[in-house]
């Protein structure tokens, strides 16, 4: 099953065509694509059950972050051994982890304006929690996941550096630095949900190719070691890390610029295409 918020409203995506959950059920399912996730069996059950008819066309252009509003959204870095080479640091004892803040989410198609010259790119698996994690081992954690989409963890590596100590929350949560979807795939729905190829390109030039089967934590050990400090919540989001090919680690560096097109790919999941407005000049 596809998840999808289309102009704001719950919707499904079935056979290549999009369904309107709330005309579908009668009712039963608000438009409000954030509220399912707290019934996510029951909207299972009946969504894989009920008959949604031919449902209509769509353009990707219309569809939104399919989690609008999530009450937390946790982010992993230095989670593929390469990058983490890559990046100078030798892979933790403990998952690196930070947040976006949610203000920064958006949709599969986006046009994002940068807020300097030094933005980065890092294409990521995204996580969505069904159900409520509290000390969570890892052979039970499939059980609590909704779900998966592509993500983008756009960063301005200027803001990060500034200061003493890396600035990872605030330079990972500009508006729009958050791309997500096009929509949650239900597991089941993937041959292999261990093992995805995972990519991304700028302006058509391949930047980052690598498969999740690479992660040095795995989806079920992030939920374990984070849910066992954290209560997880129906709808929070794990952006679980980025493969190697970013720009800062590059020589030279190379960044996005005004213009550039960014498309990220998740095998199974989907495509994002991101294109890059010149920053505000004061």
């Amino acid at each position: 099953m596809r998840v999808a918020s289309r102009n704001g409203r719950l919707s499904l995506v079935i056979d290549g065509r999009i369904v309107d959950v709330e005309r579908s059920s009668g009712g039963r399912y608000s438009s409000d694509p954030q509220r399912v996730w707290d019934d996510w069996d029951g909207f299972m059950a009946w969504a894989s059950g009920a008959d949604h008819g031919a449902g209509e066309a769509f353009d990707l252009t219309e569809l939104d972050a399919p989690v609008p509003r999530p009450r937390q959204v946790f982010a992993i870095g230095i989670n593929y051994a390469e990058h983490a080479a890559e990046a100078g640091y030798p892979p933790d004892s403990l998952p690196v982890t930070f947040t976006k803040f949610p203000s920064s989410l958006t949709g599969p198609v986006a046009h994002v304006q940068l807020s300097s010259a030094t933005v980065d790119w890092e294409v990521e698996l995204v996580v969505v929690i069904g159900a409520q994690c509290d000390f969570v081992k890892r052979d039970a954690a499939w059980t609590h996941v909704a779900g998966a989409m592509v993500g983008q963890d756009l960063s301005d590596r200027t803001v990060q550096a500034v200061g003493a100590k890396p600035q990872y929350s605030l330079a990972k949560s500009f508006r729009g630095y958050s791309p997500t979807g096009p929509w949650v795939t239900t597991t089941d729905e993937l041959s292999s949900r261990d093992d995805l190829a995972i990519q991304c390109s700028l302006s058509g030039e391949v930047m980052q190719s690598s498969r999740t089967s690479s992660l040095i934590y795995d989806i079920p050990e992030l939920i374990e070691r984070l849910s066992a400090i954290c209560t997880l919540f129906p709808g929070d989001l794990i952006f679980t890390g980025t493969p190697a090919g970013v720009g800062n680690a590059r020589s030279p560096k190379r960044f996005i610029g005004s213009d550039d097109v960014l498309v990220s790919t998740i095998e199974g999941l989907g495509e994002l295409t991101t294109t890059f407005l010149a920053p505000v000049v004061d």
